[in-house]
């Protein structure tokens, strides 16, 4: 029944209405007591408390509202960091200059009638079209950010390309659909195979593409497909060599793919006959195994192990093969680190000992100190060897490679119990390698002082940025890039 039926009256109503008894009533208001005074009174207060809870707190120094939905990803000009693309819930996506525009020499206070100004929104350099659903995975491709790729849920794989190399001039190259939906997209960071990119979709597959502008005919090349899991594929991680590609699922497995044939060439057999991988590790494997599936996976520095996290905060570290013969020396604790193979100890190694075969596909550590699924993993640049998990549930946790993975800190409110979607260290080798950046559902970025153990002041809070919606409003922060780290830039849900 629509409003104004329900306030109908009959005549009758109205008559019985005006030959209402006033001694039926249970309580008689006094003539000089103002009631209506009183509820006016009440009404700003509770629309007082009510302004109160709605206003925002907002610390960028620039911001970028063409989307018109969420945004779902975002990445990061490797040569240009100021450039910066986008892909949202609106089917599109956006290059811009995230430059913060010229302040004020002087605060608003120093003018004779201050008057505040609206700020304007970055303008975009490029709108990425042709996508049918959502933009979930963008990227730009190593070495030099020639091409930009976005993937969506419409199972598009869709290429742009900057000749110019500026990072500001882009037309549209050409587009791939082998797969129903995109989960993720990551650049190769091989320096033989320039402008290479790896993918996995909900079908169980993985793809990995080279880009070729000079190739007319076919500019997207298939390098490789893969088969092997048998759920959908969530996370990748390249090796930082970019010779192996490390791949996880729902069904709780983990392959680590020969891409370029280089394992084969060094005389490394793969865990499986016939198999394309160097490592396959399913829930056939007892001590392997995760009920609910992976979600997440990294590559430590060295190349040696990978992290894979998944349901109930379940981590499990497995070995890697080195398939370079000449040991590294870019990890300074590698000529102390010699465990067992089957232990973590072992696990540091960055050559020699640990550079062999034999430590491809152990199982070098399983843990869990977190209650959710693992959303986000990372880890530190050397000489740090920590690895940061963050959780759906809200908490970070930092394991010291070095250590067996000993849980150094585990940070219990980072997000106010709101799930974590991304923890990053900042790229610098030597000072500032210890922050950590964090974005989570609660709508703010937060960096962390990773040194220390567990009495590290405020869990080692350096600082926290607002400025979008979050705690269960249909906001979150759902990534950002921060190169050097001395700026964030972040995606918003909202």
């Amino acid at each position: 029944m629509s409003a104004h039926e329900t306030h109908h009256q009959d005549p009758e109503d109205e008559e019985d209405d005006a030959m209402f008894d006033p001694a039926e009533a249970d309580e008689e208001i006094p003539e000089d007591e103002d009631a209506h005074m009183d509820s006016d009174e009440e009404a700003e207060a509770d629309t007082s408390a009510t302004m109160e809870e709605i206003q925002l707190e907002n610390d960028s120094v620039a911001h970028f509202d063409a989307h018109k939905d969420s945004i779902f990803c975002i990445a990061q000009h490797p040569i240009h960091p100021e450039i910066v693309a986008t892909g949202g819930g609106d089917d599109c996506g956006y290059i811009f200059d995230s430059t913060p525009p010229d302040r004020p020499v002087l605060p608003s206070s120093y003018q004779s009638n201050p008057q505040p100004i609206e700020r304007e929104s970055l303008p975009a350099l490029h709108k990425l079209e042709g996508h049918t659903d959502s933009l979930n995975a963008i990227t730009f491709t190593l070495p030099k950010g020639e091409y930009l790729a976005s993937a969506g849920l419409d199972g598009k794989l869709r290429v742009w390309h900057d000749p110019s190399g500026s990072g500001r001039q882009w037309s549209f190259l050409g587009e791939a659909a082998e797969v129903d939906e995109i989960n993720w997209l990551i650049p190769c960071p091989h320096p033989a195979h320039p402008n290479t990119v790896a993918l996995g979709a909900n079908d169980n597959s993985v793809w990995v593409y080279t880009i070729n502008a000079a190739d007319a005919s076919s500019p997207l090349t298939i390098v490789q497909a893969f088969y092997l899991h048998t759920g959908p594929c969530t996370a990748g991680a390249w090796t930082p060599d970019g010779k192996l590609l490390a791949t996880v699922s729902e069904d709780s497995s983990l392959y680590v793919w020969d891409v370029f044939g280089e394992a084969a060439a060094a005389g490394l057999t793969s865990a499986q006959s016939g198999s394309p991988s160097v490592v396959a590790l399913t829930d056939a494997d007892e001590r392997f195994k995760v009920e609910g599936g992976l979600f997440s996976v990294a590559v430590a520095p060295n190349g040696t192990f990978a992290a894979v996290g998944g349901a109930e905060g379940h981590i499990r570290i497995v070995g890697l093969p080195h398939l370079d013969p000449t040991p590294s020396s870019s990890t300074p604790s590698s000529k102390k680190g010699a465990g067992s193979k089957g232990k973590a100890g072992g696990a540091k190694q960055a050559g020699g000992a640990a550079a062999s075969s034999g430590q491809a596909g152990a199982l070098l550590a399983s843990f869990q100190a977190q209650a959710d699924s693992v959303e986000t993993l990372a880890f530190s640049p050397p000489p740090l060897t920590l690895l940061a998990a963050g959780n759906v549930d809200g908490t970070i946790a930092l394991f010291d490679s070095a250590h067996r993975f000993a849980v150094r800190r585990h940070i219990r409110d980072a997000h106010d119990e709101e799930a974590v979607i991304k923890v990053e260290f900042v790229r610098s080798q030597g000072a500032g390698g210890w922050l950590l950046t964090s974005c989570g559902n609660d709508g703010v970025v937060r960096r962390w002082d990773t040194r220390g153990g567990t009495a590290a002041a405020a869990q080692g809070l350096v600082g926290e940025w607002k400025g979008h919606r979050g705690g269960g409003e249909g906001g979150g922060v759902m990534g950002f890039v921060q190169g050097g780290g001395q700026y964030v830039v972040t995606a918003g849900d909202e």
